[in-house]
């Protein structure tokens, strides 16, 4: 088993990649480092403090020490108009690797036990994310569009993210953002990320079985066919509005007596609730000559009483039966968690996703939010590996109390190590002594 995943193990993770940074500065500066540029930002996002390198600068003034030093290993502290200065020309996929290197060691710790074993191995859910729009500020990297006379600038970017329907924790993998791509004419989209993503960064997964889970707008053949020649699977939703041929395929085989109804009864937290399932195998995903053949699933979930409580339905290549549909929809629907488990709390739980910190000239506008992602990978990771870490978070119960205790303990008191301040926390909290807690679990949207 690999060593325990501690914030120093993440924190030498992330300095590894920030020191080797390419540096495009004509002349020298003698004061700051790249790397104590990216640390800044880093430390920011992760402490969710916009302050937090101001106070240090002041602590550093006081009492000549500071916590940006001992937390984070930030040898000067620069000035947010220094950050932006010198990670703007840094282009995203310098900071890719960390996010790799994480998920190897969480994987090689035996950390994803939980995450294995759904529809043979991973599930991996994709979905894309606008974080940025405006009318006047741009930047090369921005997706353009015009409308009602007016330019719309925006940054959107694709989450890969690692999912399973028991746990409320999601694990992010490195993005991919949509810009515009050298020699190519065509606006960027979403889909041609995902396309970029899956063909750059599947073989991180070796021989291992991965089942992509995406929204309608990933079911479409041509994509379906390059996860099928990756090796991968897929599970993503199908709607009648943009699959007609299979939709009419359903029609005709529901009149013919083709489509398998099957109904079952749960209880799901305590509600009893019907779920009613149909679903056909072999129909084309679109009208062609050489259609790729899907199976189809859609469940609807009702009370007894019969108010309706969700419906949806999905075309995979993975085989249907009678005795595999619950386990199906299940997994299926975990796709979800990327809305309420990673797009809501970026949004609108502190690190504040759509916040412009920086729009800059080149990259800084997608640098910062590499940061900031992998500020919310450290933070799941230890939630997930360091039990101190986890009651902490589990005592103060909400996520801002936590993270105001953690920004006022910084801004008044030293701290020689991030072990320390934990420690600290712990010991305050009077929470010695063997964990017995239940396991913490965040009230999200049912899908």
């Amino acid at each position: 088993m690999a060593g325990k995943l501690s914030f120093d193990r993440l924190r030498s993770i992330l300095v590894a990649t920030v020191t080797q940074l390419p540096d495009y500065r004509t002349r020298p500066n003698t004061i700051y480092e790249l790397s104590d540029a990216a640390l800044g930002a880093f430390a920011v996002f992760f402490m969710q403090s916009a302050s937090f390198l101001a106070y240090q600068r002041d602590m550093q003034r006081t009492h000549g020490q500071n916590n940006a030093h001992s937390l984070f290993g930030i040898e000067q502290v620069p000035s947010d108009p220094h950050i932006r200065n010198l990670l703007d020309p840094i282009a995203p996929e310098h900071l890719a690797g960390p996010f790799w290197r994480v998920f190897e060691q969480l994987r090689d710790g035996d950390y994803l036990t939980a995450y294995q074993g759904h529809f043979g191995q991973w599930l991996l859910a994709l979905d894309g994310t606008e974080y940025f729009s405006s009318q006047k500020i741009h930047c090369p990297q921005c997706t353009v569009r015009v409308g009602n006379e007016r330019t719309y600038y925006s940054h959107t970017l694709v989450a890969p993210l690692l999912v399973a329907p028991d746990q409320s924790r999601v694990i992010a993998l490195e993005p991919e953002f949509v810009r515009p791509q050298d020699g190519v004419e065509k606006q960027d989209c979403e889909l041609r990320a995902a396309e970029r993503w899956l063909s750059r960064n599947a073989a991180h997964f070796g021989s291992a079985t991965v089942t992509l889970l995406g929204d309608d707008l990933y079911c479409h053949q041509p994509f379906c066919e390059l996860v099928l020649a990756t090796g991968w699977h897929f599970v993503f939703t199908c709607k009648p509005t943009s699959h007609a041929a299979l939709y009419l395929e359903v029609d005709l085989l529901t009149q013919a007596g083709g489509v398998v109804d099957q109904t079952e009864h749960h209880v799901v937290d305590g509600h009893p609730q019907i779920w009613r399932y149909r679903y056909a195998t072999r129909l084309p995903l679109r009208a062609d000559t050489h259609p790729l053949y899907v199976n189809w699933c859609e469940v609807t979930i009702t009370t007894p009483a019969g108010q309706l409580l969700y419906r949806n339905a999905w075309a995979t290549d993975h085989p249907l039966t009678p005795a595999s549909l619950h386990a199906f929809v299940v997994a299926a629907r975990t796709r979800w968690k990327c809305e309420n488990e990673n797009n809501n709390v970026l949004k609108n739980y502190g690190y504040h996703l759509e916040h412009n910190f920086g729009h800059g000239d080149q990259y800084l506008a997608l640098v910062l939010v590499m940061l900031n992602l992998l500020a919310f990978l450290f933070h799941t990771v230890l939630d997930l590996c360091d039990e101190q870490y986890r009651r902490v978070r589990a005592e103060l119960a909400v996520r801002r109390t936590f993270f105001n205790d953690l920004q006022a303990l910084t801004r008044y008191l030293f701290f020689e190590s991030w072990p320390a301040l934990i420690d600290f926390m712990f010991t305050r909290l009077e929470l010695d002594g063997a964990d017995n807690s239940p396991p913490r679990r965040r009230r999200t949207k049912r899908r």
